[in-house]
């Protein structure tokens, strides 16, 4: 569309006729032509930034690439700029284009008819009160840093605890609305010990509160829960969502990977109370700290936790554009609560991020040490414990290494001794020439460039050049070494020649990162077609030499990631240096050769054997003490690469500018000197007290926790296309408190789940269903479904088989037989755990990116490919079927049952009041025991009936079963357990 077409500014409206359009507008809406202007006063935030954003960003917002007529609707600056028909006269929307234009109804109306997102009735109103009033302009709330409101006078005799009941309370009467009231005792403990462990109560701790008069006994009962060791799990659960931690790479065949111990570094951050500014500057550039403790080298695996591939065909340089682009993405979600990966292609086409902004944030990333393509490096998690056990073998392995290397008298003369042994085998011994190497000749594939010949298989010709490249000498490789090369999808050949006196059959040791194939004189004597990394003796070759000169040709293959070659030959017994030494007369020996001559002595000298054997058992337990640690995912840093903005994301396209680390412009900027910045400055900027963004978004989130949504929606988008907050001053006054409390994440749960708003009914009373039935006043508390991992907890834990360990390995519950026979490269199965393991809370359920625990995926849990702020909550027959069905609760139902026989005395009705009081923390009403009855009852008569099918139902799972239960009642229990198990006010959070 042309600019003629296109613009808010255009030709000029009567009066007369701008009048007639008010008076259309104000009928629309339903209000007299009067009232147009005399409304209460527009705000800006509230009203007239959401309309902008949503119907006029597009053209006339950040994005220079669309925007229309040089017009920004989103900057005070252009809105008001200089023009032939200015787009807004304060005061005047008479003289205002943007008002004749939002009401004409010709080719001139804005905006244009074909544009699916038209005003309102009700918007254009407001539009044209607000340049009436003066058009007063603010900048969007989230960009502004939070300010510390004095929290509203209420009047006496509100129920009000602290400063957040005052502004809940405050709008309530604004709306004319009461807060309800106060839940009952077991629903504040059982809300509680959910909200903040997790876990259900136990019945005595519900009894203890109850009858207890202490005043305090709420504050207490906070208290001990917030120093729970399950405080940190349950606070974790959320954390990994948001951080997308996962126990796989998720991409192409979505290979396992070791990172367990940041899952554990969350947990202990938050039981310990780690001031949330520390928390991110751990994980963002924990290895850039200043004598970096292991606990933050774990903390910064935050950075790698991204999904990467091992794909053979992925190309590289692709790849490491996808992984920026993820650090952009997520960690601008995580701590800023931004969407900044629009800007990945173009402008942001609401909020003021540009692509630059995009690229240079990337580039705080652009020294981390990783992989384009193969599966990421771990690194061992060195305890004090086991740093002590390693010590000491290290101190007296080096006591003993200085013996091995020390030349005495003694031993010259018994080297000699032996010299003079040798010198008779020296005519049957192999002399090697160095190495002379050709390539990496680059093709499309590792197939290719494996089966491809370039030449040298049909003759070694040294001058002969090949493809333009040249053999050159490689003295650098040693035998006996692992030794680099370059090149994906590459081959490189190495040829040298092997002289014997008389035909001899010689062993060669080799090693190959990928493929391998190997000729002697022309003759082909070995190939391995294979992808692997290089180790030292991977294959063995035997190689029937001929008298005279032999020519040895290989040829190394590589796909993509690693790439090296490995070699060895021992020929009578010592290694082809050595022999070549040998062959010099010992006066005519250099320092270097007689260095190595006498090192090699000492490594085979009689004299040293107990110091080589002491040696090699304590490498050998320096080794065992070593594989014994968990390994993780951690930064590792290296010389930053270059990083450009990519024409619309295309990682082909190099045209575009480098550019260097920075934060957004709109932001402000990093001061570094003449430094570059990195990502320790990046985590020092995110939780600066002026960073309007950072502290905002924890609370809200918070919030959410507790609450059930967040103040301002979406969670992980605070910018112009999100909502604004119901109650902005309190979501400043929060974020203040928090950082004035020195970034105190217990200090905010505290004052949160102290709140009289908190300690709300969750009961909604039919006036509150229709003024307000998304709870968006706070008038009571939110009811909604546990989480998936608490589902299950719940569940182990009312049954008595919860293993409340905290920390270590994922673990491996019941999952159905052949759900991975989908997973390839390679084939894997569920592996299955055994005792205690089976009984792990969820957090601890290994977390398959393509393929989630089924019950997970059931009840909403995310595959944690991304950043993840807000689980789905759904309410389907899926979860019933789970609940009924599923291993995990029918074992956790018959464990229950046996509890529920042991413990609930000798009635029915006792037993079943005894279910209910651990389950659900109250007595069943008398409908609910008739009920149960009856279906206890029923069952007992069918299992006395068929004592097989009682015997299946109560040895489901790998928990003992109790042999001194009647097999029929325990089984007519169990499906008594499931249905208490399955009751919606189990599973719910009221």
């Amino acid at each position: 569309m042309s600019d003629q077409m296109h613009p808010i500014v255009g030709p000029q409206v009567t009066s007369i006729r701008l009048r007639r359009y008010l008076f259309v507008a104000a009928c629309l809406v339903g209000l007299p032509a009067s009232a147009t202007l005399a409304a209460d006063d527009v705000d800006f935030s509230r009203d007239i930034e959401p309309i902008l954003s949503d119907k006029c960003f597009a053209c006339h917002g950040p994005d220079a690439a669309t925007r229309e007529a040089d017009l920004r609707l989103d900057d005070e600056v252009s809105v008001f700029a200089k023009r032939d028909e200015p787009t807004i006269v304060r005061g005047q929307p008479e003289k205002s284009s943007l008002v004749q234009r939002i009401l004409s109804t010709g080719d001139d109306q804005m905006p244009p008819q074909d544009v699916k997102k038209q005003l309102t009735a009700k918007e254009k109103q407001l539009l044209q009160q607000w340049v009436a009033q003066g058009a007063k302009w603010a900048k969007h709330w989230a960009y502004v840093p939070p300010q510390k409101f004095e929290p509203p006078e209420v009047p006496a005799g509100s129920r009000v605890v602290n400063e957040i009941d005052r502004f809940i309370q405050a709008r309530l009467q604004q709306e004319g609305l009461k807060p309800s009231p106060e839940a009952d005792e077991i629903t504040l403990v059982r809300r509680l010990h959910f909200d903040l462990l997790g876990l259900p109560p136990k019945p005595e701790d519900v009894d203890a509160y109850v009858v207890s008069n202490d005043p305090q006994k709420y504050a207490k009962l906070v208290d001990r829960l917030l120093s729970s060791k399950h405080f940190g799990e349950r606070l974790a659960i959320y954390w990994l969502d948001v951080v997308r931690y996962a126990d796989s790479n998720g991409y192409h065949s979505d290979e396992p990977r070791q990172v367990a111990p940041y899952r554990d570094y969350v947990i202990e951050s938050f039981n310990e109370n780690k001031p949330y500014d520390q928390f991110v500057v751990e994980q963002l550039a924990g290895d850039l700290l200043p004598e970096t403790t292991m606990e933050q080298q774990v903390a910064s695996g935050f950075n790698m936790l991204l999904q990467t591939t091992s794909e053979g065909g992925a190309q590289a340089k692709e790849y490491l554009a996808k992984y920026m682009a993820d650090r952009v993405r997520n960690t601008s979600q995580i701590f800023l609560g931004s969407t900044m990966g629009c800007c990945e292609c173009h402008n942001h086409k609401y909020d003021p991020f540009t692509m630059r902004d995009f690229y240079s944030f990337g580039a705080f990333f652009a020294d981390l040490q990783e992989r384009a393509v193969g599966n990421p490096a771990t690194y061992p998690v060195i305890d004090d414990a086991s740093q002590a056990k390693l010590g000491q073998i290290d101190g007296r392995l080096g006591e003993l290494r200085t013996t091995a290397q020390t030349q005495t008298d003694a031993l010259t003369a018994a080297q000699h001794a032996w010299e003079a042994e040798v010198a008779t085998k020296l005519d049957t011994a192999a002399e090697f020439s160095p190495w002379q190497m050709i390539g990496p000749f680059k093709t499309g594939s590792f197939d290719e460039a494996h089966d491809k010949a370039f030449g040298p298989e049909n003759g070694v010709d040294l001058k002969k050049r090949i493809a333009g490249q040249t053999w050159k000498e490689a003295p650098q490789f040693v035998d006996g070494q692992v030794h680099n090369l370059s090149g994906d999808n590459s081959a490189t050949y190495l040829f040298r020649t092997v002289k014997v006196a008389t035909p001899t059959k010689l062993k060669l040791s080799l090693g190959s990162d990928d493929s391998l194939i190997v000729w002697l004189n022309g003759e082909k004597i070995h190939e391995n077609r294979i992808q692997r990394a290089v180790a030292a003796d991977q294959d063995s070759v035997e190689a029937s030499l001929k008298a005279g000169e032999n020519q040895l040709l290989l040829k190394v293959t590589n796909g993509t990631g690693g790439y090296g070659f490995y070699f060895n030959a021992e020929s009578v017994g010592i290694p082809p240096e050595i022999v070549t030494i040998l062959r010099v007369p010992r006066a005519d020996r250099n320092n270097d050769q007689a260095s190595k001559l006498a090192a090699h002595y000492r490594s085979i000298a009689p004299a040293l054997q107990p110091v080589r054997d002491e040696i090699a058992m304590l490498e050998q337990q320096r080794q065992q003490t070593m594989d014994a640690l968990p390994r993780t995912l951690m930064t590792k840093t290296t010389a930053p690469r270059d990083i450009r903005v990519l024409p619309r994301g295309n990682w082909l396209d190099d045209s575009g500018d480098v550019v260097q680390p920075a934060i957004p412009g709109f932001l402000g900027t990093v001061e570094t000197a003449d430094r570059r910045a990195n990502r320790l400055d990046l985590a020092t900027w995110i939780v600066q007290r002026d960073n309007p963004l950072t502290a905002r978004t924890f609370v809200n989130r918070l919030w959410k926790l507790y609450f059930g949504q967040g103040l301002a929606t979406p969670l992980d988008d605070l910018g112009r296309q999100g909502t604004l907050p119901t109650h902005p001053k309190l979501l400043d006054w929060l974020a203040c408190e928090f950082m004035d409390s020195g970034w105190n994440i217990k200090h905010m749960v505290r004052l949160l789940v102290m709140s009289a708003t908190y300690r709300q009914s969750s009961v909604a009373s039919d006036e509150l269903k229709q003024r307000d039935p998304y709870n968006k006043l706070y008038a009571r508390q939110s009811r909604f479904r546990l989480d998936a991992e608490l589902v299950r907890d719940n569940a182990l834990a009312v049954s008595g088989l919860l293993v409340d360990t905290v920390g270590g390995r994922s673990v491996y519950p019941y999952q159905p037989a052949g759900y991975w026979r989908h997973m390839n490269f390679p084939v894997r199965k569920w592996p299955g755990d055994k005792g205690d393991a089976l009984y792990r809370r969820g957090l601890y359920t290994w977390w398959q990116r393509m393929f989630l625990h089924p019950s997970m995926v059931a009840f909403d849990a995310p595959s944690r490919e991304e950043c993840t702020v807000e689980r789905p909550r759904s309410n389907i027959p899926q979860q019933a079927l789970v609940l009924l069905n599923d291993p995990t609760y029918v074992e956790a139902a018959r464990a229950f049952a046996a509890r529920i026989l042991r413990e609930g005395g000798a009635s029915s009705e006792s037993r079943i009041e005894w279910a209910f009081r651990s389950a659900l923390s109250r007595k069943p009403t008398p409908d609910e025991v008739a009920v149960i009855e009856s279906v206890l009852q029923k069952h007992l008569t069918e299992y006395r009936g068929d004592e097989p099918d009682a015997e299946k139902v109560i040895h489901v799972g790998e928990a003992p079963t109790p042999d001194d239960l009647n097999p029929a009642e325990h089984a007519a229990w169990t499906s008594v357990a499931r249905i208490v198990l399955n009751l919606h006010e189990t599973i719910t959070r009221s």
